[in-house]
């Protein structure tokens, strides 16, 4: 598995219903996109949440390598990037997935939370902690999936979750769900990923 999202911060006046407007004419197209396991597109709006910005983020896991790379070279990015601007793209690897009881229903929040992986500690101790932390995550009340993966350039771990309700159980910023493209969603491994 390997996670992936760009952020689009836009201006504090920027009307976001032209976002949702974009999603709602093309979020289908990554509904079938082989090597996808999801794909979230996921918006902050200033004021909302504790949202300082205006965000366009859309959060993915995918399934293979050949899915991520044929989305970025292979034409689905470029429509954004024409459109926006191309953004830097951060990429993670996975470390864990899990879904929620919730699994069935429509996600509408997201959580993403970054944190460094400590200096000086046993990377197979913060890890196994980090694992654990999306197995409690995936068994809390509305959740629909929880995962954690890592950037080993910059030592940082990501932690993402979806929930069927706008009161996420989880620390982070906090994202409304705008649609969910989910081809090889069955697909993504369960557990731990080493």
């Amino acid at each position: 598995m390997h996670a992936m999202q760009y952020e689009l911060t836009l201006p504090a006046d920027y009307d976001m219903t032209v976002i949702r407007g974009r999603v709602a004419r093309i979020g289908h197209l990554l509904d079938d996109w082989e090597g996808l396991g999801l794909k979230t597109y996921l918006m902050r709006e200033r004021g909302v949440n504790g949202s300082p910005v205006n965000q366009y983020a859309p959060f993915y896991l995918w399934n293979t390598v050949e899915g991520m790379n044929g989305f970025l070279w292979g034409g689905g990015f470029q429509g954004l990037s024409n459109d926006f601007g191309r953004p830097s793209v951060r990429q993670w690897t996975g470390l864990s997935y899990e879904e929620g009881g919730a699994v069935g229903s429509p996600a509408r929040s997201a959580v993403r939370r970054r944190e460094p992986v400590p200096e000086g500690v046993e990377l197979a101790e913060v890890t196994a902690e980090a694992v654990a932390d999306t197995e409690r995550l995936a068994g809390e009340d509305g959740a629909v999936l929880a995962a954690v993966a890592v950037d080993t350039a910059g030592w940082e771990f990501v932690h993402f979750s979806l929930w069927a309700h706008e009161a996420p159980k989880a620390a982070g910023d906090v994202f409304e769900v705008l649609h969910v493209s989910a081809p090889g969603r069955e697909r993504l491994p369960r557990g731990r990923q080493w």
